[in-house]
């Protein structure tokens, strides 16, 4: 086992890369004690059989929920290159995402649609879901974890192009505000040989398609 230079979370060596193991009981302990405050101050009695424990509840959530912070994508993404003379398009569609907003702090969620066109090197399949977790799992809004996932894989891979559809739900618009409870955001980004209306399109038409 070993911890990482800000000693948040405690991690072991996976892979290449780092995998969240335990939580910090420092970190826990310091903002449920905030949690417990907040419970008083939304009129709630935190003493009370049903909340006694949930200030730590939260604490913990969290801190899962934002352990993006602490892994390093593009390390992800090198723990499984290989190289390989394969220049077509590779698709990887239906990536669940579940993130949350950074100016409501309230969920959002969908799925990712991603491809790339090997120059030299392909990567292991897994490894791009995971660099969409990494990305998620923090504080977000949906445009920037987009540019963030097609920066990384463009500027770690090198490859011929990138192409990523984000499709996600928003509760702080469902749940609050203008409370549409059906609306989607669709975020894109391109670079490469996807910036050319004919790859792209055969993209968009693949990531539309079901597999019979």
């Amino acid at each position: 086992m070993k911890t990482n230079s800000h000693n948040y979370l405690s991690e072991e060596d996976f892979e290449g890369y780092l995998k969240i193991d335990q939580y910090n009981p420092d970190k826990i302990a310091n903002i449920a004690d905030h949690y417990t405050d907040i419970l008083k101050n939304l009129g709630e009695d935190p003493t009370r059989e049903g909340l006694l424990k949930t200030p730590e509840r939260v604490a913990k959530a969290l801190q899962f929920l934002t352990h993006g912070y602490d892994l390093n994508p593009a390390e992800i993404l090198r723990s499984a290159m290989f190289k390989e003379e394969y220049s077509q398009m590779v698709v990887v569609k239906d990536i669940e995402i579940y993130s949350m907003c950074e100016h409501h702090m309230l969920p959002f969620f969908g799925k990712a649609h991603i491809a790339y066109i090997p120059n030299g090197y392909i990567v292991g399949l897994s490894k791009i879901p995971r660099v969409v977790d990494a990305f998620a799992r923090r504080l977000q809004v949906q445009e920037r974890l987009t540019n963030e996932i097609r920066d990384c894989l463009h500027h770690t891979l090198q490859p011929a192009g990138v192409a990523i559809v984000i499709e996600c739900r928003h509760l702080c618009m469902s749940m609050r505000g203008t409370q549409k409870q059906n609306s989607v955001t669709t975020t894109s980004a391109f670079t490469g040989e996807f910036v050319n209306d004919t790859t792209r399109a055969e993209f968009l038409r693949l990531i539309s398609s079901i597999l019979s």
